[in-house]
């Protein structure tokens, strides 16, 4: 079936990718980095890179995906956890939540494992003057980074990129004139490494991380960073290569590193690997070879010369990117991609229209998840693959209360599912020790996770054995939230044996914890005790400030959506009809949603105050988005509730933060709305930004300010454009859902609907006037669009009855054909 559906995705996605490339799809600069996020990023999915561009000394920051502190979970850290919930129950339905928090710190596990830094290559050149006429850019639609400028008359340049098919970092210096390239390369790296001579042209760092390493915000332990672990099991080893070749210079290999002599063009591989062996493997007793994968990746790569690995490269790479465009009419006045992006930036923060930068930040988003997340359970975490710190913010782990998962929202509707898979595997682990996480911690069955994960899969909740905050480290839905994303891969693709296999056998696990957690509330109603509302705290009627109480809105809404997609799995299944219509049973008891007195969706047990109203998260709106249970289609009433929480909460937060809001204006249908939140999450920031309400933005790079950097901000921004203009969340696929006013014309090319639908759309003067639809699938076609539509080449529409908030279509396809409708 690829092979049949391939012409037909080529046809319609092919022509308009190479109408965007060019400067619409570069970022550019007239100086080097100073700060990190200054540099620009490349990767391949393992291998990642920070390129800051200085002239005559060049630092790239180097990253491997797999690279971590520690070794696997120790599943009976707190066996007898579960022995404290009916003591912390009975002081919930007490109303005593001050006595039920502190004792809930009793069910702590111990925090996750951090994300390490690989090394730093630095490039000191030797230049014959003073550095003029530089720039340095990022070509987003061929993922390669260059620097130039020229030196006493004499053309530099360098070309950077991460291949992902050859497993490489390469880097390639040029002198316009002959044999006037001179250089030293050194690496090195934070952690601890020894630095051999491999070869002529070769240099090694063996190195070996920690077994332990504190989270950033725990500062009670002497040392923070532990090496040895005397069992011989935590602590991987990595092994970082350099091998520099020229046509015409010298190169000499020492212990200071690689010179470049009297050249006129080299070539740098950069290969790297470590010792990591899955989540349940001891790294360094059961750990792979690095050396030997190390090595086999840089003699592969040695072979080829550098216009094949860059053809390679960027083969790979538009295999992936070329599948979507998205392209706004630029904006009146300047060619503004003739201006530096920092610049853009800044005329942006003052008002300054530029629908190109708003089509360039979608699209390199979908850069950095290509760039970031090609490897089975080992998906983007906080930063995506790209950390400089020994402790990262936050571990630099995958938080998975709301961030994680907000960098795969995107991932299938921008046609990119290879990349959601590296999630899609990390679950299957998380899975596995999260039964322990159920029956010791819960006594239940099934499995759980809490607020963390990191490559060792841990499930358990953080806090090390007492000392975390309750308020994020107890909050047994992340298990719940996680299986979303495999009901939504199949949604979108249709592959029934991945439901079948994977994804319902876990999702019935975590429905069977679920099942067992819950509780009656004495009044007809199942709650969950204990719960909260993640980071989030309420103030009582009597003016108690606490952050765990029973049946939050997001437990609630994250239970009914995990009931109803394991109910609509197996209508299509048909195999487990017991245990559907026991979740039918369970789920019509669940306590519902509620409208609070200031006409808000509730976000507590009871109609209490926040202790910060305008905090960054707006959990309880999961049922609005990602959820699909609120609709201004199907429930009004609490559509105009979201609405009401959205104007208590204000527009302000962190970058992560405004970008999910971006997605829930979108899903509340206000365009207008969510493209202010757009205007305001590409307000340029500083790196000493630390107002959490205010300060979230983009830094110069176009990567998002928290602050500090994360990810997610980016991922959401991107998902948060392609809901407003494609949503199919509901029984039918919305085109052009929350067009802006600022985007009334324009055209977007390969996005994928729910029911494997990749769609095509133009439209002008804020009306959809052409719309081609590829059925990967075939099956009935849904459509709901704001003006009526016909059909070409004689395909017949038929018309649905409408609901007053549009037009209704349907049509039969079959699988591989395209299908175009044109407005009447």
């Amino acid at each position: 079936m690829q092979l049949k559906l391939l012409p037909a995705l080529l046809l319609l996605t092919g022509i308009a990718t190479a109408q965007q490339k060019g400067n619409t799809l570069k970022l550019w600069y007239q100086q080097p980095a100073k700060e990190w996020t200054e540099a620009l990023p490349v990767g391949n999915g393992r291998l990642g890179a920070m390129i800051f561009g200085g002239a005559g000394d060049e630092l790239i920051q180097l990253n491997e995906a797999t690279l971590w502190s520690g070794g696997p979970v120790n599943n009976q850290v707190n066996p007898d956890a579960y022995k404290h919930l009916p003591s912390i129950r009975a002081k919930l339905f007490k109303g005593d939540y001050a006595a039920a928090s502190e004792e809930l710190k009793e069910m702590q596990g111990l925090y996750s494992q951090s994300y390490l830094p690989l090394g730093d290559i630095h490039i000191k050149q030797q230049l014959p003057g003073t550095p003029a006429a530089y720039s340095r850019d990022l070509n987003v639609a061929d993922a390669i980074a260059g620097t130039t400028f020229t030196s006493n008359g004499i053309g530099y340049t360098r070309e950077i990129f991460a291949s992902g098919k050859d497993q490489v970092i390469v880097i390639r210096l040029t002198a316009n004139k002959k044999q006037q390239l001179n250089c030293k390369i050194s690496a090195g790296s934070q952690l601890r490494h020894q630095q051999l001579v491999s070869g002529q042209q070769e240099i090694t760092l063996k190195g070996k991380a920690p077994a332990q390493v504190d989270p950033s915000y725990v500062n009670y332990n002497k040392e923070p960073i532990i090496y040895e672990d005397t069992k011989g099991c935590k602590g991987m080893r990595f092994e970082l290569k350099l091998r520099a070749s020229s046509s015409d210079g010298s190169i000499k290999a020492d212990t200071g590193g690689i010179t470049i002599s009297n050249a006129t063009q080299a070539v740098i591989l950069v290969s790297a690997a470590t010792s990591f062996n899955g989540f349940d493997k001891c790294p360094d007793n059961e750990g792979k070879d690095e050396h030997k994968l190390a090595t086999a990746y840089l003699q592969a790569a040695a072979q080829l010369p550098f216009d094949e690995l860059r053809r390679r490269h960027v083969d790979d790479f538009h295999y992936y990117f070329n599948r979507v465009s998205f392209i706004l009419p630029p904006s009146p006045g300047e060619d503004r991609t003739k201006l530096p992006t920092d610049e853009r930036l800044r005329r942006y923060a003052t008002g300054a229209q530029d629908a190109e930068l708003e089509a360039l930040y979608f699209q390199f988003g979908r850069y950095l998840l290509i760039s970031s997340s090609r490897l089975n359970g080992v998906p983007a975490n906080l930063q995506g693959i790209w950390n400089k710190e020994l402790r990262a913010p936050w571990s630099s782990n995958y938080t998975i209360n709301i961030n994680t998962q907000m960098n795969y929202w995107a991932a299938e509707a921008v046609n990119l599912p290879e990349m959601h898979r590296s999630l899609l595997t990390l679950i299957q682990n998380v899975a596995s020790t999260g039964r322990y996480t159920a029956k010791h911690f819960y006594n239940t069955r099934g499995w759980a996770a809490n607020h963390n994960t990191d490559i060792w899969a841990l499930s358990n909740p953080v806090g090390n054995l007492g000392k975390g905050d309750p308020q994020w480290a107890n909050w047994p839905m992340g298990g719940n939230w996680l299986c979303q994303h495999l009901w939504e891969h199949y949604r979108f693709t249709g592959d029934k044996k991945f439901l079948r296999d994977t994804a319902y056998p876990i999702m019935k696990a975590a429905a069977q914890f679920s099942l067992d957690w819950l509780v009656s509330d004495g009044k007809g109603h199942l709650v969950t005790a204990p719960a909260t509302s993640p980071e989030n705290k309420f103030i009582t009627e009597t003016g108690v400030k606490s952050s765990v109480s029973i049946a939050t809105t997001m437990d609630m809404s994250i239970i009914r959506d995990l009931f109803s997609n394991l109910v609509d799995a197996d209508s299509i299944l048909q195999t487990d009809m017991a245990f559907r219509d026991t979740l039918l049973q369970k789920k019509s008891k669940l306590l519902p949603l509620q409208i609070g007195k200031k006409g808000n969706l509730q976000e507590w047990y009871k109609d209490w105050e926040d202790e910060d109203p305008e905090h960054r998260h707006i959990s309880h709106l999961f049922g609005l988005f990602p959820g699909r249970e609120i609709s201004p289609l199907t429930t009004p009433a609490f559509a105009e509730a979201c609405k009401r929480t959205l104007a208590i909460r204000g527009d302000g937060g962190t970058g992560w933060s405004k970008a999910w809001k971006i997605n829930v204006w979108a899903r509340l249908l206000d365009g207008n709305h969510a493209y202010k939140l757009l205007r305001e999450l590409l307000k340029i920031s500083s790196n000493d930004a630390t107002d959490y309400h205010n300060a979230g933005g983009t830094y110069s790079n176009l990567f998002c300010a928290h602050p500090p950097f994360q990810i997610d901000g980016n991922f959401g921004g991107t998902s948060g454009i392609t809901e407003m203009l494609l949503q199919s969340q509901l029984n039918a696929i919305q085109l052009l859902p929350a067009i802006p006013d600022a985007w009334a014309s324009g055209e977007v090319k390969g996005l994928v609907a729910r029911g494997g639908f990749v769609i095509d759309m133009q439209w002008a003067d804020g009306k959809l006037k052409k719309a081609t639809i590829l059925a990967k699938n075939g099956g009935p076609c849904r459509l709901r669009v704001l003006q009526p539509l016909k059909g070409s080449n004689n395909l017949a529409l038929s018309a649905l009855k409408g609901d007053g908030t549009g037009y209704l279509y349907t049509f039969n396809t079959t699988a591989g054909n395209v299908y175009t409708l044109i407005a009447e």
